[in-house]
């Protein structure tokens, strides 16, 4: 399920397989030193385990947020074959025109390859 600025993912009760509900939150928020960051606050429970973990991404690398999610849910216990955010393209569409928005992005603005060791990703 999206809604702007959050995103929740459950795995289907009932059913064989790795137990999960994860939201993830995200907005925009100033730093002095590295300019505009998406921040992003990922809260759930992975086979009965909960978990909270934030983490930062800089203004023109967070387009690839979907990576940087995968490996945090990966870190607190989901299953590597597992995929949050690519489930459903359309919904992807959605985030990545969401993130756009929250962050006063256009496309076509440079990157700063340095940022993406930064981020993690």
């Amino acid at each position: 399920m999206f809604e702007p600025g959050h995103v929740h993912r459950a795995s289907v009760p009932g059913l064989p397989g790795q137990q999960f509900s994860i939201d993830l939150y995200y907005e925009a928020r100033p730093n002095a030193k590295e300019g505009t960051m998406l921040h992003f606050r990922m809260v759930g429970d992975i086979d009965g385990k909960q978990f909270q973990d934030e983490f930062e991404m800089h203004r023109d690398t967070a387009f690839n947020f979907a990576s940087l999610v995968s490996k945090v849910a990966i870190k607190n216990g989901l299953h590597p074959n597992t995929t949050l955010i690519m489930r459903n393209h359309k919904e992807y569409d959605l985030i990545f025109e969401d993130i756009r928005r929250v962050l006063g992005a256009e496309s076509g603005e440079p990157v700063n390859f340095d940022h993406l060791d930064k981020d993690g990703v």
